[in-house]
């Protein structure tokens, strides 16, 4: 068994504010662009063996540019490949809403609390995108040799349960993850058990963290080369 890269699509105009769920047509923004790229160079020397992505737009526009972008010692890349299970949960008629007219309705306390009993309406369950997820991960893990390293560009809530199945927490543990925009988590199969090896890692650094919200965005702008 391989070693997994796992990557949360880079920002949207949407993200932060919108539940942009399965909805078509959302690009990158500006922002995301940059981050999608400054990501690519981070993994530049990576060599990897398969490549896999959502089939959400801001997924697959994340996914070519890391494969697009390699050191001189990196040979070429293979092809991306669509992995339909690894596409954004169904948050049916929740798709579309503000965050902040969400967390008003009852339902936010079943998603925030007890997820694995959460369904939305006229869409899907979380437990059921969840076993989708990793069911696809195992697959596809299972074609790779052990040295093998892969990658999969996905959206907050499937790796959420991605990690989650790794560390052996139930379902209901998956909001205590935080796996921010163009960040890098990595798992390392095979042995008695998965391995977590990194985790939400971005290039924003530990400092962000703790400065003020308008601080935060300066650094995250500097490292975007938009200040």
């Amino acid at each position: 068994m391989a070693t997994l890269v796992l990557i949360r699509h880079a920002r949207t105009a949407e993200t932060g504010s919108l539940l942009s769920g399965r909805r078509e047509g959302i690009p990158l923004s500006s922002a995301g662009r940059s981050e999608a790229k400054l990501l690519a160079e981070r993994l530049a020397g990576v060599r990897f063996a398969g490549i896999f992505s959502s089939p959400m737009q801001r997924c697959r526009e994340t996914a070519e540019a890391i494969r697009s972008t390699r050191g001189p010692n990196v040979p070429a890349r293979p092809d991306t490949q669509i992995e339909d299970r690894l596409t954004e949960v169904d948050y049916g008629g929740w798709t579309g809403k503000e965050l902040k007219v969400l967390a008003k309705d009852p339902l936010w306390t079943t998603v925030q609390r007890q997820p694995s009993a959460m369904q939305f309406p006229e869409g899907e369950s979380l437990r059921a995108a969840a076993t989708r997820a990793t069911e696809a991960i195992r697959d596809l893990d299972a074609a790779f040799k052990d040295e093998d390293v892969w990658l999969a560009v996905s959206h907050g809530d499937i790796i959420k349960a991605i990690v989650s199945d790794a560390s052996g927490a139930p379902l209901d543990l998956f909001q205590r993850i935080v796996i921010d925009p163009a960040s890098i988590s990595v798992i390392k199969f095979g042995g008695e058990r998965p391995a977590i090896l990194r985790l939400n890692e971005s290039a924003a650094g530990i400092a962000s963290l703790f400065a003020p919200r308008e601080r935060r965005h300066s650094l995250i702008g500097r490292l975007l080369g938009r200040e």
